[in-house]
């Protein structure tokens, strides 16, 4: 922990739904959700709007729609539009110090002791981000960000929660345990849900509780090195650098267990809730991975590693968890285990997979024409087969929610949705007023896909 404020993170509000809202004008300050829009598809990003509604990430897309009112856009995402926008905010980061260490598209710790000639005091260091906050959002075409700084990467992330979105919190040198030790234990990292019922069941809920516990009590709970990792963070020591540019090689998540587990059905639970957290943290780094590897740890110490290698890169939760079941049921529980990991290695930069796919061959539940009461809009329940139909039409499945598309005479737009033969857009973007909606031949030759629209003003 060091004696100055000087580490800074950055945290992008609810950046994929940020970025809808910002290049389609219409959905401007209405709910919107992007992710998977087939019946198995996932929320990867909830705007604020559609957030108060209960809809938040690594939610199923079923349960999202029963949650959020008419009128919720449900978008399938356009990674291009996202990582032209991260590469804008990482460069301002890049200006502030040589020391930037990005943790997904949107996230970013920023070593400002290593920049040139900044004032480390605590007003310094407030002003300095309100103005990256300010040029940002000037950057960007107004996407919002959270800004925490702090002595040190743990009080940083901690600050720049507090106060989402669009929030400043500079942690003081010496308030750390004022600020941290109110907070439920869960706000420190490494403490998922698994973990968080342990302690629970002990008695710790916030982290004082965690911090008044013994490392003796905690290397007994959660083992060797996640037991020191949490008996330091709760009293706010750490010392983790800023390293910049880091390139992951493999993402995975693990978990030790109070007594030897055997039952295949508990420790499929286990799998479940880990494969969660991989793919989550695979999404949020814009990576996917081929090898899916899961580690056990026998009840007599002893460790092994089985792995598969599948035909496709994924970052899909399920797909993840399946394969590491199978990997158990192969190795066995023989003798009970004590600590199980899942995780997937070779890694590549994101590729369009689960997340967005849409499953459904035959009916685009998520059309987001439930934004709006225009009549030329295709609802879901709208989008049927003809009796007897069993493949959708070849030319619909060029099109889903949220694509960006050009018309050679309408112009620029993006799929509202598709079905009969049709699919309906509106032609507008980031720059423009919310423009008007058009049903086309899902065949006509005008139209083609595009790439994402550029925010900025012409010069």
């Amino acid at each position: 922990m060091r004696r100055e404020a000087s580490i800074l993170h950055l945290d992008l509000d609810a950046f994929f739904a940020a970025v809808e809202q910002r290049d389609k004008p219409s959905l401007r300050g209405r709910p919107v959700v992007v992710g998977g829009v087939g019946g198995r598809g996932v929320v990867a990003t909830a705007s604020y709007e559609a957030r108060a509604f209960g809809a938040r990430s690594a939610m199923s897309t079923a349960e999202a729609r029963r949650r959020c009112p008419a009128g919720t856009a449900f978008l399938g995402g356009r990674f291009g539009a996202y990582r032209r926008t991260s590469e804008v905010v990482m460069a301002l980061l890049r200006e502030l110090s040589p020391l930037v260490e990005p943790a997904s598209l949107d996230e970013a710790y920023v070593d400002l002791a290593a920049g040139d000639g900044h004032d480390l005091s605590v007003d310094g260091v407030t002003a300095l981000g309100h103005e990256l906050k300010d040029r940002i959002a000037d950057a960007t075409g107004g996407v919002t960000g959270s800004v925490g700084i702090g002595t040190s990467k743990l009080m940083a992330k901690i600050g720049s929660d507090l106060d989402k979105p669009d929030g400043l919190v500079v942690v003081p040198p010496g308030s750390e345990l004022d600020v941290l030790h109110p907070l439920p234990v869960t706000r420190l990292g490494g403490v998922g849900p698994a973990t968080a019922e342990r302690l629970h069941q002990i008695g710790v809920k916030t982290v004082a509780d965690l911090a008044a516990k013994s490392l003796t009590d905690l290397v007994a709970l959660a083992g060797r090195a996640h037991g020191a990792s949490m008996y330091a963070l709760a009293r706010a020591e750490d010392d983790r650098p800023v390293v910049p540019d880091r390139e992951a090689k493999s993402v995975s998540a693990e978990e030790t267990f109070e007594r030897d587990l055997t039952d295949l059905h508990v420790l499929g639970r286990e799998i479940d809730a880990m494969a969660a957290r991989v793919g989550g943290r695979l999404r949020d780094s814009a990576y996917s991975g081929r090898t899916v590897t899961l580690k056990l740890r026998r009840y007599d110490f002893t460790t092994l590693t089985r792995s598969q290698t599948l035909p496709q890169p994924t970052d899909d939760a399920r797909q993840i968890a399946a394969t590491a079941r199978r990997l158990l049921a192969e190795a066995g529980t023989a003798g009970g285990l004590r600590l199980l990991g899942v995780g997937v290695s070779g890694l590549s930069v994101y590729a369009q997979g689960d997340l967005f796919a849409d499953d459904d061959p035959a009916v685009d539940e998520g059309a987001p024409g439930e934004v709006g009461s225009e009549p030329a809009v295709l609802t879901a329940d709208a989008v049927v087969e003809a009796p007897g139909d069993t493949a959708s039409t070849p030319a619909e499945r060029r099109w889903w929610p949220g694509q960006d598309v050009e018309h050679d005479e309408l112009g620029h737009g993006w799929v509202w949705g598709r079905g009969l033969g049709r699919v309906t857009v509106r032609f507008e973007g980031p720059t423009t007023a919310p423009g008007p909606v058009r049903t086309l031949a899902a065949d006509d030759p005008a139209l083609r896909p595009a790439d994402p629209p550029d925010w900025r003003p012409p010069v």
